[in-house]
């Protein structure tokens, strides 16, 4: 019985061609756990869950399939640690600033509320 050779991607061994390609076992076992995620996120939809506990959970299966995605599908997984921090590190400062200006947004409508009150009552 031969045995079997693991995926040696070039941009890590660069004087190397890879001996053999992805196994195939690894895009169905990605496939069934997308599907597996899927039904999670229809459950939370079915169970009538409601509030933000169902906007965090639709949230956060979406990022593990768009992960699952990224990582497997668009081979993210085997690239090099620079363009993996020039892919994601953009989106990500964007996120935070949408946080910390959410923050001084809700701040700023607190303090117009405690210091004006509404004109004309």
């Amino acid at each position: 019985m031969e045995e079997q050779k693991h995926f040696k991607h070039p941009s890590f061994y660069p004087g190397d061609a890879p001996e053999t390609e992805h196994p195939f076992s690894l895009y169905i076992s990605v496939w069934i756990l997308l599907f597996v995620l899927s039904a999670f996120s229809y459950a939370v939809d079915l169970a009538e869950i409601q509030g933000y506990l169902r906007w965090f959970l639709v949230t956060v299966f979406a990022f593990l399939k768009a992960g699952l995605v990224v990582g497997v599908f668009m081979h993210m997984a085997w690239e090099r640690m620079a363009f993996l921090y020039a892919i994601m590190l953009p989106p990500l400062f964007l996120l935070a600033l949408v946080g910390i200006l959410a923050v001084d947004g809700a701040f700023v409508y607190y303090i117009r509320d405690l210091f004006m009150p509404l004109v004309g009552e």
